[in-house]
């Protein structure tokens, strides 16, 4: 699948104009779609982003994102199951080294399952876990 991980930062810097990595944000998700990618993402990171959206720019932008995202054939929502949890909570406990949050260890077990090596991301935990971030590689 040629697909795009999106995490929190990337859904919020995409759509808060006052994040500093607004414009970078939606360049790397236009890119991507241009070029027939899905953006891919998980129920985890759905229930972080609509909180923070919620929280940030009010209920009024969370539903607004809600209703785009949702309703496009482009976003693939990967569900955390049973499965998923059970590596991802092995990578929460193994990683003692690293302050990873266990959405942060669903998304690298969904990347890893999927065979996805990119993330629109603006954290530092995708890139110690071998991910690439931030730019605009080809897919």
């Amino acid at each position: 699948m040629k697909g795009l991980f999106v995490d929190t930062s990337g859904w919020m810097a995409c759509a808060d104009e006052a994040d500093p990595f607004h414009t970078q944000a939606r360049k790397i998700r236009d890119s991507w779609l241009k070029q027939g990618a899905f953006l891919v993402t998980t129920d985890y990171v759905m229930d972080e982003t609509l909180t923070l959206l919620r929280v940030r720019l009010g209920l009024r932008a969370s539903e607004a994102w809600w209703r785009q995202v949702e309703g496009s054939p482009r976003v693939r929502w990967e569900p955390v199951d049973a499965a998923r949890a059970e590596k991802a909570r092995s990578l929460f406990f193994q990683l003692k080294d690293k302050k990873l949050s266990f959405t942060d260890c669903t998304s690298f077990a969904v990347m890893r399952e999927l065979k996805l090596k990119h993330a629109l991301a603006f954290d530092a935990h995708f890139r110690q876990m071998g991910f690439h971030t931030t730019s605009a590689p080809q897919p």
